[in-house]
């Protein structure tokens, strides 16, 4: 049976970072670009060799501005890719020069190890070795061929079973015990790889999340050997899951005695399947079942840049969100503000089907109630807490003021849409602070702010957009008559729907939008 890893998959927090380290810093190859099969608002990244060969691939979820996770027993720990022994003293050159800090090298098992960490916090090894094969070595842009990452050394796996542990890899993966010190028994494969089991007992247990291992995937020849393997499991009652065909590999999970999640992927058929050897990672491929809408997937996907292309500007602001600009930009801007429950990619698709050359600005409320966002805390279905909502309007007056330096937005071009709770935020805006937001679109909004001001809103334009059946429209009067009042350019449609939102408004906003001249 072959034996070895196929890859390691972790999560990242942030992709630009994910990919400025394991490309821009380690030199490796981002062999494939997928959306996520399980999360249609997750993207997939594969790093490896020049061929994507498995045991050189380490493979990224990105949970972009996820909570992080917590490393504990029942999951890997760390991962070592194999360098050269004597291109050690290059890559401390190397961290120095990027500022990234290293540690060692010190001895592991007889090879000599620097000890670095990735954006999110996970360590990375680099181990000097010569006990792997080098299938396809990949030189990176700056960085010699005779110094750089061969391919995968190994991992660590964090147990509180370490003899359950070993036994269930031995058993099924083909790994055999070939050292071992105090804490840690090291398992080698066929292919020259090592899984250190490490025992954790007394550590706390891990938590999944960004900055953590997922899981670690072994290699099968083929699609026969992982069935065979998923009977063996059965007949012991392991727990494995259904097998899946992931088109580069047929594969399926499994949890070890100590809690780590395991796959079984085959060799192939590999990532040139839809992609030539020379091209590889350079489109972005959605599974079979988001197909249907590929436009909607891909908006709400993290844009990113390979080292040495035109960047998609990021800034660190007081409210999470997410800035996504169109291949061909026009000169509009969308700042979205989701409703309840949502996030800051929820309104993303609506703002493209909206205007697809528009640059849109996706913001996450900052108040959590029930492991909700919302934009601010409330007492019932119709009682707000009203100094929540006063520090919250202000604090994104801050952040529309930020962004606008940040992005280079122009205020007559930009249109704030709110959708719900998001809208009742954006009324308060309005209505605390004029002249911040010079339009604005909001759908199903209420009167949530009690003892509003009376602002002078001459030279703004607003859009208000009530659904007939909405059981909240019976609290949109108030609204409109401040609006009314405000001196506002105002215009209001009722509509026939719910609270819903969806081609009914976008009827309405375009032509609104054309009028305006926005």
């Amino acid at each position: 049976m072959t034996s070895g890893i196929h890859h390691i998959t972790l999560i990242a927090r942030k992709v630009q970072a994910n990919v400025d380290f394991y490309v821009g810093f380690l030199g490796l190859h981002l062999v494939k670009r997928t959306g996520g099969y399980e999360d249609p608002n997750q993207l997939h990244l594969f790093y490896g060799d020049a061929a994507g060969s498995p045991g050189s691939l380490v493979s990224f979820l990105v949970w972009e501005d996820g909570s992080p996770g917590r490393v504990g027993y029942g999951q890997p720990s760390e991962i070592a890719f194999a360098i050269p022994p004597e291109s050690i003293g290059y890559w401390m050159t190397r961290a120095l020069k990027f500022n990234i800090q290293a540690t060692g090298p010190s001895q592991e098992f007889g090879e000599p190890v620097l000890r670095l960490k990735d954006p999110d916090g996970v360590i990375v090894k680099l181990v000097g070795t010569n006990a792997l094969a080098e299938p396809a070595p990949w030189a990176g842009r700056d960085i010699p061929e005779t110094d750089s990452i061969r391919r995968l050394r190994g991992a660590t796996v964090l147990t509180e079973k370490p003899k359950d542990t070993a036994h269930f890899l031995q058993n099924h993966f083909g790994y055999t015990e070939t050292g071992a010190t105090e804490s840690i028994r090291r398992l080698t494969s066929s292919s020259g790889d090592v899984i250190d089991v490490r025992d954790a007992g007394g550590f706390w247990s891990a938590a999944p999340g960004t900055g953590t291992i997922d899981h670690i995937a072994f290699r099968a020849p083929d699609e026969a050997t992982v069935l065979a393997v998923r009977a063996d499991l059965e007949q012991e009652h392991a727990g494995a899951t259904n097998a899946h065909d992931r088109k580069y590999f047929f594969s399926l999970y499994v949890r070890e005695p100590g809690g780590a999640l395991c796959e079984l992927a085959t060799d192939g058929p590999g990532f040139t399947v839809d992609e030539a050897p020379d091209a590889l990672g350079t489109t972005l491929f959605l599974p079979p079942h988001l197909a249907s809408d590929p436009t909607a997937t891909l908006v709400r996907l993290p844009q990113f840049a390979l080292p040495g292309e035109p960047r998609v500007p990021q800034r660190d602001l007081p409210f999470i969100h997410r800035f996504h600009r169109p291949e061909k930009a026009n000169d509009r801007t969308f700042v979205l503000l989701h409703g309840s429950g949502g996030n800051e990619i929820d309104m993303l698709p609506f703002g493209h089907q909206l205007d697809p050359h528009a640059t849109l600005l996706g913001v996450r409320g900052r108040s959590a109630e029930e492991g909700f966002p919302r934009w601010f805390r409330r007492f019932s279905m119709t009682k707000f807490d009203q100094q929540d909502i006063r520090s919250e309007a202000e604090a994104f007056a801050a952040f529309v003021e930020g962004a606008r330096e940040s992005y280079g937005l122009d205020p007559e071009k930009t249109v704030f849409i709110g959708y719900s709770n998001g809208a009742n935020l954006l009324a308060a805006v309005l209505l605390l602070h004029p002249g911040i937001v010079r339009n604005a679109v909001m759908m199903r909004a209420m009167a949530a702010l009690e003892s509003a001001p009376e602002p002078d809103l001459a030279g703004t334009r607003v859009l208000m957009l009530t659904g007939k059946d909405d059981p909240y429209g019976k609290h949109a009067p108030e609204l409109k008559t401040a609006l009314r009042a405000s001196g506002a350019d105002f215009e209001e449609v009722d509509l026939d729907t719910g609270h819903g939102i969806g081609v009914e408004d976008i009827a309405v906003i375009r032509p609104w939008l054309a009028e305006s001249g926005i």
